[in-house]
């Protein structure tokens, strides 16, 4: 029988070579693995040739790359034969921008008027829809003659738009572009003057108001159908925080759903709760990742890094000052046009404001201040007004704000919208700046300021902190009491900066500093290294450590570095790219790979057997700890992997299948991970209600489930600590080359 919450997951991305046959045909080794549910990336109609299925073109079908519907269903079918549920990954807040969106389609051909306009979050107030798809200026490419008109559409290159009926009876075409629903625009004006809400600086992708009613019955009217009919289980909604209203948006779908249970993707920043009364089962486990890698990273270890990367790189802002920095120049850049359209909207909100006449510049100035400000992806305010935790928090914000202003009188009056929004001009902004600000927060951390401060890269993961790398033995403690037992841990997942293997290699970095610091130091000898910023430098040897030993290792670094570098924004960009710059800084990354295949440094060799100790004990205290472990494809066995598109590598399923015979790492975890998810469903009752303590301190790490008279213990040992002495039962033992033992006992 398929439990209610799993007992574990296994994530599967479909696409590029996956479709649901290929899937099929792997059931049986999927479930050997000891998981209750596949966990799926979106199956609905995507653009041609999406990799990923997050770009959905129709949500009323499923994608007939993937096999179509009946595809779907035998794959339901076997997956049930097999006491296996299904996860579906569900996008509500946006869908592909494209004449591919047959929704779109239709607006595009008849405007306002269209009855799909209403499901997209559009600007019509600014004008026409704008387009910016033209690779040079419309003016440009008109006198160059490459618009046509073909068959009632408007073409150039291998597009064709719908043209709005009765308007194609003229050969004047700037006067037929004119008198359409859309304008075509150079996309360089993407950055500031678009007029649909994206999905964070991804203008391809359109805001659904899936909290117009209407809007979600005809989104969400396939998913009821696969829930209803038994051929899915459960839900994980993507990118919760974009949605106009999150807790309206649960509660809908729970009502239209009542007992299935529904997963959201939540980035919890610092110590921010998951709101109570929100209809879930919990997070999808970023925090529960940041946890068990902020309990593996010792302080004392940490903090010779911190003084080794400073003297390596010489001096260096904050984190706090690299993010305040990222989030202004996203604003001037990725996001201006949000900006502008919130300053916009400030204005509205404001008018009935009688002690305030801002203009446009202290509208703009105000609303990046706040923006800036808020330390969380968003608050949760509605016509309602705001709860006392987000009441609390605006106060901090506008506080935060209103420093260094020659005047703060706007800030706070905004900030006071913010928290009582009266009129439906001040929801409107309130609306928007809560969906902005995640966005602002997500581009600046995520794919700025972790590109840019990289200390310690196990830290700049997504959902985590880099300068809070480290915790203490109750303050873990504590985490792992406000955790639910429907909360997911996740360790990878198709998002996560580096694989967990890759991240427990780089945590050895924090227990041997001076072992990193060699290698540094032996890189910035290379002749590789002339010419290569001492940052990147540090930040390669990070990645070629991660890498050591994968396939095609050296060509992945290529790739890598490309992203890396335009993350970071500051040598080379996505639209204006230093490929000099960033070869540099391939080869570098390149030569070291080589060098250590060649010699392996005696620091590299402890760095690599201390990882080995990590691997096992994230591993271990993923299972073991409150909440259900999910398996990103291909992490049973050692999966070394980099930012996406690296971790959605081909899964290799056949080497995967006879791959826990042998000593090597990836047999052990592959064993491990027979063994732990096997014990997890054998004690589901003990583990649902155990209690849990964690103990950190020289001699190592402990985490010890306890109910009644029962306990569950599982430990890493570091050398030359004094362990505590063994109780219980050994159910797995291991003893690493350098010393290190990772067990777990049953007392």
């Amino acid at each position: 029988m398929i439990p209610r919450i799993p007992t574990a997951t296994c994530r599967i991305q479909l696409r590029e070579g996956v479709d649901f046959a290929a899937l099929t045909a792997r059931l049986d080794q999927i479930a050997d693995l000891g998981v209750s549910h596949l966990y799926l990336s979106p199956i609905f109609a995507a653009t041609e040739g999406s990799t990923h299925g997050y770009d959905i073109t129709d949500p009323t079908r499923i994608d007939d790359s993937l096999g179509g519907a009946e595809g779907f269903a035998a794959l339901a079918e076997q997956a049930k034969a097999r006491d296996l549920g299904i996860i579906l990954d569900i996008v509500p807040n946006h869908t592909a921008f494209s004449v591919q969106n047959p929704w779109l389609a239709d607006v595009l051909t008849h405007g306002r008027s269209s009855p799909r306009a209403r499901h997209f979050d559009i600007d019509w107030q600014a004008g026409p829809l704008v387009l910016p798809w033209l690779p040079a200026p419309f003016e440009q490419m008109l006198t160059e003659g490459a618009f046509r008109v073909r068959d009632g559409q408007w073409m150039f290159g291998d597009l064709a738009l719908p043209l709005a009926p009765g308007t194609n009876a003229t050969d004047d075409l700037r006067a037929l572009h004119e008198a359409q629903h859309w304008r075509l625009v150079h996309h360089v004006l993407e950055r500031d003057g678009i007029t649909h809400r994206r999905f964070f600086n991804v203008t391809d992708l359109i805001g659904m108001r899936v909290e117009d009613p209407s809007v979600f019955e005809d989104t969400h009217a396939l998913i009821l159908e696969l829930v209803r009919s038994g051929q899915v289980q459960g839900l994980r909604v993507d990118h919760v925080d974009g949605l106009a209203d999150p807790a309206d948006y649960l509660d809908r779908l729970a009502a239209a759903l009542p007992d299935t249970p529904i997963w959201i993707e939540k980035i919890l920043t610092g110590d921010e709760p998951l709101p109570d009364a929100w209809a879930t089962e919990g997070t999808t486990g970023y925090e529960a990742g940041r946890l068990i890698t902020r309990m593996l990273t010792p302080a004392a270890g940490l903090g010779r890094l911190d003084d080794a990367w400073h003297d390596a790189i010489g001096p260096t802002p904050s984190f706090a000052d690299t993010l305040t920095q990222a989030k202004h120049e996203i604003l001037d850049n990725e996001l201006a046009a949000e900006r502008m359209q919130l300053s916009r909207m400030a204005a509205h909100a404001l008018a009935p404001v009688s002690e305030v006449e801002p203009g446009p510049e202290a509208l703009r100035e105000a609303v990046t201040a706040l923006l800036i400000a808020t330390p969380r992806y968003r608050t949760y305010v509605t016509a309602r007004g705001a709860g006392a935790d987000d009441r609390a928090l605006i106060e901090q914000v506008a506080e935060e704000a209103a420093k260094g202003l020659r005047s703060d009188l706007v800030v706070r009056q905004l900030a006071g919208v913010w928290a009582e929004p009266s009129t439906p001009a001040q929801q409107a902004f309130v609306t928007r700046l809560q969906q902005v600000s995640g966005a602002l927060l997500a581009k600046a951390q995520e794919d700025t300021a972790g590109f840019r401060w990289t200390r310690y890269l196990p830290a700049n993961e997504v959902g985590a902190e880099p300068d809070e790398a480290t915790i203490t033995g109750p303050e873990a403690t504590e985490a792992m009491a406000r955790r639910r037992v429907g909360d997911m841990v996740l360790t990878s997942s198709h998002d996560s900066k580096r694989s967990e293997d890759a991240r427990a290699r780089l945590i050895a970095a924090s227990h041997l500093p001076e072992d990193l610091t060699a290698l540094d130091q032996a890189a910035a000898r290379m002749p590789q290294a002339k010419g290569v910023d001492p940052r990147w430098r540090w930040y390669m040897v990070q990645t070629a450590l991660a890498l050591h030993g994968a396939e095609d290792a050296g060509e992945r670094v290529n790739t890598h570095v490309e992203k890396a570098l335009r993350e970071a924004k500051q040598e080379s960009y996505w639209t204006n790219p230093d490929e000099a710059v960033e070869g540099r800084i391939a080869d570098l990354g390149r030569a070291l790979l080589e060098e250590w295949d060649r010699d392996a440094p005696a620091a590299l060799t402890r760095l690599l057997e201390r990882g080995q100790a990590l691997i096992l004990a994230q591993l271990m205290f993923k299972i073991v700890m409150p909440g259900f472990p999910d398996v990103y494809q291909g992490t049973q066995g050692l999966f070394l992997a980099l930012t996406d598109p690296d971790n959605r590598r081909p899964v290799p399923w056949d080497a995967l299948a006879a791959g826990d015979q042998g000593d090597d790492i990836g047999a052990v975890k592959a064993r491990w991970t027979h063994c732990l998810l096997a014990l997890r469903a054998q004690m589901a009752d003990l583990l649902h209600d155990a209690d849990t303590r964690v103990q950190i301190d020289n001699a190592g790490i402990g985490l010890t489930r306890r109910a009644g008279k029962r306990q569950l213990i599982a430990r890493l040992d570091l050398p030359g600590g004094a362990a505590p002495a063994d109780d219980g039962a050994a159910i797995l033992d291991w003893h690493g080359p350098d010393g290190c033992r990772v067990h777990l006992r049953e007392a």
